[in-house]
């Protein structure tokens, strides 16, 4: 409307401008004329008239042009026009396929999805969505099929589509092919947060605490936990670890592998257990025998007081020596009157061990002491106290059993 309002306000103006030049010339008693000659033709007019007639030929071939430009272009608007429809349509479609997704309706957003993914400006979101519908309905082979449309349709896709594929196999218990995809992707961006923690869970769920070791830097580096996360999972996983060299009873593969574990983690509470444990399974409580000396010293442990019982020293009277000294502070400790007993026999000192034991029982009955006093007396051929020990320790084991049970 403004495009034609402009035209005639021009053409106008111009019969306009016309007008007064004609008007003009008139008081001069000359209007003027126009003579055209061509070949033996000639053609002779007033030159308002001329003006006139050529303002008013612009204007007409001015208007044709126009008509013949908008003829042109009109396929092309056709085209735009039909574009913008479609890509309405998949817009309206892709919310429609979300909202049936969110719903459980999988196989109607599916549906709706892919019809008009090859319209939609986003057809990744179509592809991927359409993908995580057909898995949950279990149709595998669609949601393999949609999988590989995405990445042909959109590319540079390889992450976004990689990472779906694993979460979706992860779903399904599938951690070997989950792996693949994720191993894959590592090597594309080795600091990618969602295929950090993907990765954490599969080899979580494969048992590879070897392959969490190795992650862990990258769990700090990119943030992929909280600090706090990481180092519980520090923790868990050289712990994991700890007790898996343990059953090799490979002391050396366990004395490397407590090397390379972080000072902060071997402070944490039943780290060091783990591994004096792990140690004196193996045949080498001797070789940490100063060290766990060390950590009671430093902070009062049950776990290990029991650990250090077990320790076979290469000099059992000075590890008797050293839980004596501890008797100043804790006297009254049941399992370390337990441990003292233990040690006793090592040392042959029979009175001593009976003593101990004797009192272990006194401040806190246990079954263990019952078993070790009753194996004692048992070897010095004392079979009636022997049998009263090993009674009196069912029946407290028998106690035990049926109050867990009863609180349960």
């Amino acid at each position: 409307m403004k495009n034609i309002l402009f035209f005639l306000v021009t053409l106008v103006t111009a019969l306009g401008f016309a007008f007064i030049v004609h008007e003009w010339m008139l008081q001069y008693n000359d209007p003027g004329y126009v003579l055209i000659g061509v070949g033996h033709w000639a053609m002779e007019t007033s030159l308002i008239v001329f003006t006139v007639g050529l303002i008013i030929s612009f204007f007409i071939f001015y208007v044709l042009f126009r008509i013949l430009g908008w003829l042109i272009r009109l396929p092309g608007k056709i085209k735009t026009r039909g574009k913008s429809v479609k890509f309405n349509r998949s817009q309206d479609a892709l919310i429609a396929g979300l909202v049936d997704s969110a719903e459980g309706n999988w196989e109607r957003a599916e549906r709706t999805l892919i019809k008009h993914a090859s319209n939609s400006g986003a057809p990744l979101i179509h592809y991927l969505t359409a993908a995580r519908a057909a898995h949950s309905r279990g149709a595998m082979d669609k949601r393999d099929e949609y999988l590989r449309r995405a990445t042909k349709d959109a590319p540079g896709s390889e992450m976004a589509v990689g990472l779906t594929q694993a979460e979706l196999n992860l779903s399904q218990k599938q951690f070997n092919q989950a792996l693949e995809t994720l191993t894959k992707l590592h090597s594309i961006d080795s600091s990618h947060a969602s295929v950090l923690k993907l990765l954490h869970q599969t080899y979580q769920q494969l048992g590879d605490w070897k392959a969490i070791r190795s992650l862990l830097p990258a769990f700090y580096e990119n943030k992929v936990f909280m600090e706090a996360e990481v180092r519980l999972l520090e923790v868990e996983t050289y712990s994991v670890l700890l007790k898996e060299a343990s059953e090799h009873a490979d002391a050396r593969e366990i004395q490397e592998l407590w090397d390379s574990v972080p000072e902060h983690v071997k402070t944490m509470s039943g780290v060091p257990a783990i591994y004096y444990a792990a140690m004196i399974e193996a045949g080498a409580g001797a070789n940490i025998e100063q060290e766990l000396i060390k950590s009671l010293n430093n902070k009062w442990d049950m776990t290990l007081l029991v650990l250090f019982g077990s320790v076979q020293s290469i000099d059992f009277r000075g590890q008797l020596e050293m839980a004596e000294k501890w008797l100043l502070q804790h006297g009254n400790d049941a399992i370390l009157l337990r441990v003292l007993g233990k040690i006793s026999i090592k040392c042959e000192f029979s009175e001593k061990a009976k003593k101990y034991l004797a009192k272990s029982i006194g401040v806190e009955p246990t079954v263990e002491a019952y078993r070790i006093l009753g194996n004692f007396l048992a070897q010095e051929g004392d079979q009636e106290r022997a049998s009263e020990c090993y009674k009196l320790g069912l029946e407290l084991a028998s106690t035990q059993v049926i109050s867990v049970a009863s609180e349960m």
